[in-house]
């Protein structure tokens, strides 16, 4: 046999031998790359956080806005804010809800932004919190209680809830990646 004969059958048999030993592989799926919603992280975003996680439990006392003396639900929020923020903001929930700053959607909320609510029917603004993260909100919500943590997919917050507000705005965060 000459020598391109026995190259020729070697090659061949090399072929098949390397066609045989491995099983065909599936086609690769490649799913569509989602992206998420924007997160961003601050330092400031988790002072408010643990600022008014430590006060749960703070009585609740109409018009108090000191944890020595009790909070109303826009008392808490001011005083975490001005606390842990430097954040000045409106006394009442009525005005907080008229602050200029981006309303948000209940999808997209991020700890410190805060939570409004009609409690008294209707369409006007009459209780508010600051959203922690998890579907969680902590608020003063009424005479004889205290500071607590609440689910905003608990029936009551989600048929009076009415709008949310970012005061802690992202150009001043860094971005978490």
């Amino acid at each position: 046999m000459s020598i391109l004969a026995r190259v020729a059958v070697l090659s061949l048999a090399a072929l098949l031998g390397a066609c045989s030993s491995h099983a065909p592989q599936k086609p690769q799926v490649v799913e569509p790359k989602v992206m998420a919603p924007q997160v961003y992280f601050s330092p400031v975003a988790e002072d408010v956080l643990f600022r008014a996680l430590g006060l749960v439990g703070t009585p609740y006392r109409w018009g108090g806005n000191t944890p020595d003396s009790g909070f109303d639900c826009s008392g808490l929020i001011g005083y975490v804010y001005r606390d842990a923020a430097g954040i000045a903001l409106p006394r009442s929930t009525r005005e907080m809800i008229g602050i200029r700053a981006p309303d948000i959607d209940k999808g997209a909320l991020q700890s410190g932004d805060l939570v409004f609510f009609a409690t008294n029917g209707g369409t006007q603004v009459s209780h508010a919190g600051i959203y922690v993260g998890e579907g969680r909100f902590v608020h003063a919500p009424s005479t004889g209680g205290t500071v607590r943590l609440d689910y905003l997919s608990n029936s009551y917050w989600q048929k009076t809830y009415l709008n949310a507000k970012r005061v802690l705005q992202p150009a001043h965060l860094a971005r978490n990646p």
